[in-house]
């Protein structure tokens, strides 16, 4: 009992402190500290003038130093994707050379009559089996990496090409869905708008 009763004062007491600072809070206002609210003006996207020669010359800065294109329409992002990319691709590259070449000298030493190499278990076969898998792995990776290079080209070209194409409510091009009065089905249509 002791317990509630102490609740309820606290409460109580902390209810008419609180009361009393909201008031007091608000004596102290002035008009000199109340801020007004400005409206925020619409920000319009900032339209670059038409570069007739842009997506040639990112096609071209991307093909010089990968990258550089991607940097040139401003989409930096991009660039690590593209270096991760190509830097993927060239070290698996030289890491299947490098285990071919391994390989084929083992095969070779064979051949010379030495046993002396790192697996004295393979069979002549089971190297030349190996030599071609790396061989296969090698050339897949560099098809890879040059369509990756031949990627950004493209991608810096075509990003060159959209940033350039113009979008405006004046042309519009949007699905439609209307209502039948009598029986409430959904009629689906399109709607295209062109405004002057």
């Amino acid at each position: 009992m002791k317990i509630k009763f102490f609740y309820i004062i606290f409460f109580v007491l902390f209810s008419v402190q609180h009361i009393h600072s909201q008031e007091n809070e608000e004596l102290k206002v002035t008009t000199e500290d109340v801020k007004v609210k400005k409206k925020k003006k619409k920000r319009e996207k900032k339209i670059r003038p038409y570069e007739p020669l842009a997506p040639a010359r990112a096609a071209f800065y991307s093909a010089v130093l990968p990258g550089l294109g991607q940097a040139y329409t401003r989409k930096y992002w991009k660039v690590p994707i593209v270096y991760a990319a190509l830097g993927t691709g060239v070290y698996f590259y030289l890491d299947n050379n490098k285990q071919y070449n391994r390989f084929r000298d083992i095969y070779k030493r064979r051949l010379a009559g030495f046993t002396d190499d790192e697996f004295p278990d393979f069979t002549e076969d089971q190297l030349i089996s190996l030599q071609e898998r790396f061989r296969r792995d090698q050339e897949l990776w560099l098809l890879l990496t040059v369509a990756g290079y031949l990627l950004n080209i493209v991608d810096a070209n075509v990003t060159a090409h959209l940033q350039q194409y113009n979008v405006s409510k004046d042309l519009t091009f949007k699905p439609k869905l209307n209502f039948n009065e009598f029986d409430a089905r959904p009629n689906y249509g399109l709607s295209l708008s062109y405004s002057f």
